[in-house]
């Protein structure tokens, strides 16, 4: 019969079922069905620097990047990961082995997980977390073992010792996430000394998502786990021009590593995107060579903006965690009578005109989840005013 399969199988991978359409998409489209601000999904509503942006025009006009780039990268890109990494971090690598050029973080994060896993192994992350590293670790057959981040003293913190009892003989890697989304945990010296001895003691590889690096506030330090004793020659550091930058949409992340780390996520990557972002990659190289002012400045800003919308958010009457990091602020919504986010979400755009994303979407035990919400700040000044103006009505 034409338009029918010939089988009753499902036609999408059983490894992908249990995920569907992704919470971003829904609520992104009910912003738009009702004119709401969209405080949902992290991106940011204004460009980045404009030397930036004629950066990535001078390379199309100059016919840089119009091709296919080299499959690790442009010379140029890889060369000022590397400065980058050394120049903030005191890491220094090799940019002809030692860095890969991705079609963002998420394709990062995706060849990561196929490279390094076999079927069964388990991936300790912490939850809750960014959706992709569940649909990315059942893509490569991992098993996900969740340590779950718990609110206390007003933040989201790691259980190190629920951490050891999580890792067991089938363990592979261990995903980290610091600055944490969605929580806004950015973790301490001591937490990642801990997860690093452990890493060692057990031999285990590390997947660190580092892309929130330059937006930490308060005086919070980002600590890259691959400083640490003994985790340089097992860690595979992800970096992002999106969230520094303010162009998520040109999709140019990075993987540095040793090179038999890099040479197995590249291996992965070549059958996924190829290359990507060609002109862009020329553009960022110069955005990570911009002076120390810029990433200052960038911070401070998100530091008022993450105010406003802070204040804004406990007027309303949520109860607000505190976010040292990131673009996100994570609330409890049973101060106003709540205890179901999704409900909550799907009621908010018509009830006060304001996206929001359930953080339930981010645990594998969604009841851990159920009372939390997550608001990106990510925004013009004027807009988070609004959002927070439109809040208030619910108290």
């Amino acid at each position: 019969m034409t338009g029918m399969t010939s089988t009753a199988r499902p036609l999408l991978n059983r490894r992908l079922a249990e995920f569907g359409t992704t919470i971003f998409a829904e609520m992104s489209a009910l912003a738009v069905r009702t004119g709401s601000i969209n405080l949902g999904q992290g991106f940011p509503d204004t460009d980045g620097p404009e030397e930036v942006r004629e950066a990535a025009v001078r390379a199309l006009r100059e016919g840089r990047g119009n091709q296919y780039p080299p499959g690790s990268g442009v010379p140029e890109l890889r060369t000022a990961i590397a400065g980058h990494q050394l120049r903030f971090h005191g890491l220094s690598f090799d940019p002809d082995t030692e860095v890969l050029v991705t079609a963002g973080a998420t394709e990062a994060i995706a060849a990561a997980m196929l490279a390094l896993l076999e079927p069964g192994d388990e991936v300790v992350a912490f939850e809750p977390y960014y959706d992709s590293y569940a649909a990315s670790i059942a893509l490569a057959g991992g098993t996900r073992v969740p340590v779950t981040l718990r609110p206390h003293e007003g933040g989201f913190h790691l259980d190190l010792d629920e951490l050891r009892a999580a890792v067991t003989d089938r363990t592979r890697l261990l995903l980290v996430n610091t600055p944490h989304n969605p929580t806004g945990a950015v973790l301490t010296r001591e937490e990642l000394a801990a997860i690093a001895a452990l890493a060692v003691e057990r031999d285990l590889l590390v997947v660190t998502d580092e892309v929130y690096e330059h937006l930490v506030f308060d005086g919070a330090e980002h600590l890259p786990l691959a400083a640490f004793p003994g985790m340089r020659e097992r860690t595979v550091t992800i970096g992002s021009a999106g969230k520094t930058f303010s162009f998520t949409g040109w999709k140019v992340g990075w993987v540095t590593a040793t090179p038999e780390l890099v040479g197995a996520v590249r291996a992965v990557k070549q059958f996924l995107t190829y290359v990507s972002s060609g002109p862009f990659q020329y553009a960022v190289a110069e955005a990570l060579a911009l002076p120390d002012a810029y990433f200052e400045t960038f911070r401070r800003d998100m530091q008022t903006k993450r105010d406003i919308l802070a204040t804004g958010l406990t007027e309303a009457g949520f109860e607000v965690y505190d976010t040292a990091g990131t673009y996100f602020i994570t609330t409890d919504i049973r101060p106003l009578g709540e205890t179901d986010g999704f409900a909550f979400c799907r009621s908010l755009p018509e009830r006060a005109g304001v996206v929001a994303i359930p953080n339930a979407v981010f645990y594998d035990h969604r009841d851990a989840g159920a009372p939390f919400v997550r608001f990106a700040f990510c925004k013009r000044v004027e807009v988070l005013k609004e959002a927070a103006k439109r809040l208030r009505q619910l108290s």
